[in-house]
């Protein structure tokens, strides 16, 4: 068994020899000394060592056994075993008299560590398990993942795509550290051992919920465990491996879109695909002549752009209701239809048809920033 590394070999001779007044000696599977209070014997071959290894018994070495055994000193020498596994032995230097009653003490306080540090490699391995599919997912469409394998895998992580399930993206604001998105991923991991998350990029957390909480309830336990300013963006529900995907690629979009059109909001953020549905589904329309004719009207409006621009967002975003748009720009009413002239005049465009109009708002969407 590999678990008994130089590392812990030490670390089990610092703890052990702050509780008692005698030399502990940390052997391997193969009965070398790995770590000592006595530096000089790292590297021998512990021959007390072998005889407790071989019988998987305590030995004890008095003075005259001690004679007979070459390199050896009296003491006592305990087996080493994790899960019934034998990994090595500890020993402490002294007459059997004197250290006898300390070596029971001494083993379990050895096979603690050994048993924590497995327990902590099996966590993190599987939590870089479950992570490594999480980013298999969200990239399978670009990777070409193959689906008999991610569906394996789901089956041993014990997770179901049946139901449509929606992708939870959290962003922490750009001056967060990559440690405190660790930190959160291992808070949350903690708090909810069903989600499955990964971290996407230096500052975005995939969060998979199959316990299917509302935003309301996940956005409130981000609350609890993550005090840095953030946002949350859910993503298009679907079923199947497939669907992970395509609802990750619209929560990152949404959160773009939701961060446009929200740009002086701080603090905790959330949005939706449900909120943005339109602008994200027009958003594979930004390149190609396509999306240069599509831009055209709103590049058109020249020198009067940005003023012009903003009347339409607001008119746009109260639906084309007068009154509400001119309260929301704080302009008259008169002012408000001279500025929707003045764009249909620049634009070639007639507001008033359901065409135009609509050409006018893909328009401004492609062009946002």
């Amino acid at each position: 068994m590999d678990i008994l590394s130089t590392a812990l070999a030490q670390d089990i001779v610092t703890r052990t020899m702050r509780i008692i007044p005698y030399n502990v000696n940390v052997m391997d599977a193969n009965g070398s000394i790995i770590a000592s209070g006595n530096p000089a014997r790292l590297g021998e071959l512990h021959a007390g060592a072998l005889l407790a290894l071989a019988k998987k018994l305590t030995v004890e070495i008095d003075e005259a056994s001690a004679r007979n055994l070459h390199g050896a000193q009296p003491g006592i020498n305990l087996p080493l075993t994790v899960h019934g596994q034998l990994c090595g032995a500890v020993g402490l230097s002294g007459a059997p008299d004197e250290v006898r009653q300390f070596g029971e003490l001494v083993r379990l306080t050895a096979e603690m560590i050994l048993e924590q540090a497995q327990l902590a490699g099996e966590l993190q391995r599987d939590s870089r398990y479950r992570e490594a599919f999480v980013l298999n997912l969200i990239n399978a469409d670009r990777a070409g993942a193959d689906q008999a394998d991610l569906n394996a895998w789901a089956h041993r992580l014990g997770v179901s795509f049946d139901r449509p399930h929606a992708v939870h993206l959290l962003e922490l604001d750009d001056s967060a550290a990559l440690a405190e998105l660790q930190g959160l991923q291992l808070r949350l991991q903690a708090a909810a051992p069903s989600m499955l998350t990964a971290a996407a990029g230096p500052h975005e957390l995939v969060i998979l919920d199959f316990d299917d909480q509302p935003q309301d309830a996940l956005a409130a336990l981000l609350r609890e465990i993550c005090p840095q300013p953030h946002s949350l963006t859910s993503g298009i529900a679907l079923p199947g491996l497939a669907g992970v995907a395509t609802s990750f690629h619209s929560a990152r979009t949404a959160a773009r879109i939701g961060r446009a059109r929200d740009a002086r909001r701080t603090g905790q953020r959330r949005y939706s695909y449900y909120d943005h549905t339109l602008p994200v589904l027009l958003s594979g329309l930004d390149s190609g002549w396509q999306a240069a004719q599509l831009r055209a009207p709103v590049e058109k409006l020249g020198k009067h752009k940005d003023m012009l621009r903003r009347t339409l967002e607001a008119w746009f975003a109260h639906d084309g209701h007068p009154a509400a748009t001119a309260e929301a720009l704080h302009i008259h009413r008169n002012t408000l239809d001279y500025r929707l002239r003045r764009v249909g005049e620049i634009t070639g465009l007639d507001l008033a048809r359901l065409e135009d109009r609509f050409l006018l708002y893909i328009s401004l969407l492609l062009s946002s920033p």
